[in-house]
């Protein structure tokens, strides 16, 4: 057995399995994305957008968006597929932005994995008066006995998926919420990309996630239908804050690039856990 350091960590997981995670996740609903961001056109910085399966549903609204990611594997899947949509490896806890330069930033999937006490405060500093945070976890529902046989074999971090942390922070206030239900088409192949693309089976050693992607073909196998695929159900829960104050003092801007540019990549980069 390998040394605990040499063990791939949930958070550093998601780059080598960049392409499955694309395939394999699904979006987000048109009429979640305008509840988060708003129907009229604008700036947006997104926190954590690794493939792009928000900024798609965010600059199809017309937003004018500045996608960010630790983990540049997996923006680079969402160049590819939105080539104009400028981007900058960053963390939630140093936003590559000046002070009051947009009018909401927003995050799927990714809210869970930021150092609070670091972010919120980073997040209000870059807000304009009167901007919001918002934030959206797509939840398979369980509630039906098949996507819940499925959730016991890949695993659910749902009790992570919180906006307890928003509605505590003295920078925000008037957190509303709402939900979305919408529906991902899966087949054999992309069934096994959503499995692919969990944080606990990409550190897996190879036998082991084997045996899972196993379990995963029997199951669908038991209720699918082949190449006509099936229908895999979520609730796209959204969260939505405005900026009530900013920081006292704010990071030297000295190093800090300007929105729409991609700093030097760095090695020493926390990414963060998509699951």
């Amino acid at each position: 057995m390998a040394p605990m350091s040499d063990q791939p960590s949930p958070a550093r997981s998601f780059g080598s399995v960049a392409d499955a995670y694309d395939r394999g996740r699904p979006g987000y609903p048109a009429e979640a994305a305008a509840w988060l961001v708003g129907q009229e056109p604008v700036t947006v910085l997104e926190i954590g957008a690794g493939t792009g399966k928000l900024t798609e549903a965010l600059v199809a609204l017309g937003h004018d968006v500045h996608a960010t990611d630790p983990d540049d594997a997996m923006l680079a899947v969402l160049r590819t597929r939105l080539p104009d949509v400028p981007t900058s490896v960053a963390s939630a806890e140093e936003l590559p932005a000046a002070d009051a330069s947009y009018d909401v930033v927003v995050s799927g999937q990714a809210f869970h994995w930021f150092d609070h006490d670091r972010a919120l405060p980073e997040i209000a500093r870059v807000l304009r008066p009167g901007g919001q945070l918002a934030l959206v976890w797509n939840k398979r529902d369980e509630q039906i006995p098949w996507v819940r046989k499925l959730g016991r074999i890949i695993g659910s971090q749902d009790q992570l998926r919180s906006a307890g942390p928003l509605e505590a922070s003295p920078y925000f206030a008037d957190v509303e919420d709402a939900t979305f239900r919408h529906w991902q088409t899966i087949d054999r192949t992309s069934v096994q990309d959503l499995a692919l693309s969990r944080s606990n089976l990409a550190t897996m050693d190879e036998a082991a996630r084997q045996t899972k992607l196993a379990e995963v073909v029997a199951l669908y196998d038991d209720y699918g239908r082949g190449m006509d695929g099936m229908q895999l159900p979520y609730l796209a829960s959204c969260f939505r804050a405005t900026v009530a104050r900013r920081p006292e003092s704010t990071p030297s801007d000295a190093s800090t690039p300007s929105a729409g540019t991609k700093p030097a990549e760095s090695d020493d980069v926390l990414l963060i856990d998509f699951s």
